[in-house]
């Protein structure tokens, strides 16, 4: 059987925290700039620091020396969310169902790549018990890169780092949104894209994923198309 490298996006695909992701932004803000923003940015597909910067930018602050303070806020702020992140939230239907089997394929290896800052993502995945599943370690995240189309090419080498070499033809980026398939593109790896974020199956499926599903549900048939022959 040929090797897998399964890269997960979180918010969306793994998990739902509920308000919590968009009000910590904000708190951040508030923290730092003494006010929270009028109105939400679209925060979909994107990383940490790109829809920080994006709310500086609509809060007409052009210090952007000011990115790393709300960064490190928002990593506070979430931190401190955690408990109502696992009591509001949820994982995503079918998730660790998923993620439990493919962890006991030996020719698979999962991680993640995420707009999330990598301690974000460690919240919101322990708050459901998913993280036991996942290299963390060998992740990509909002935090090595703003732009999530670079972010293929820093999973590779932390796998490489570890003694683990994958092609991106043997990568597969799971996500729920455009950009996730942006991402994937980018890095020349495949993409299975699910209904279960902001963008439901039929806007999904004429994008040209690899595949696209509704949600994580039916076992059989992701370990079908995400498993190596």
């Amino acid at each position: 059987m040929a090797r897998r490298l399964i890269l997960w996006d979180i918010d969306g695909t793994l998990v739902r925290a509920g308000d919590v992701g968009g009000r910590v932004f904000e708190v951040a803000l508030e923290r730092v700039l003494g006010r929270r923003p009028q109105a939400r940015v679209a925060m979909s597909g994107k990383t940490d620091p790109q829809i920080a910067r994006e709310f500086l930018v609509a809060m007409a602050e052009d210090d952007m020396t000011l990115l790393p303070l709300v960064l490190e806020h928002l990593e506070r702020e979430l931190a401190a969310a955690a408990e109502e992140i696992a009591t509001l939230g949820a994982a995503c239907h079918g998730a660790e169902a998923v993620v439990a089997a493919l962890a006991a394929v030996p020719e698979v290896h999962q991680s993640v790549l995420t707009g999330n800052l990598a301690a974000n993502a460690l919240v919101k995945l322990a708050a459901f018990g998913l993280d036991r599943h996942l290299d963390l370690e060998g992740g990509a995240f909002g935090s090595d890169e703003e732009d999530r189309c670079l972010l293929v090419p820093v999973a590779l080498g932390r796998q490489r780092e570890r003694g683990r070499r994958f092609t991106p033809e043997e990568t597969w980026i799971v996500g729920d949104s455009p950009r996730d398939l942006e991402c994937a593109r980018a890095g020349g790896a495949h993409c299975l894209l699910v209904g279960t974020g902001r963008y439901p199956l039929d806007e999904l499926a004429p994008l040209g994923a690899d595949h696209a599903l509704a949600d994580l549900g039916d076992l059989d048939e992701v370990l079908g198309i995400l498993l190596p022959a």
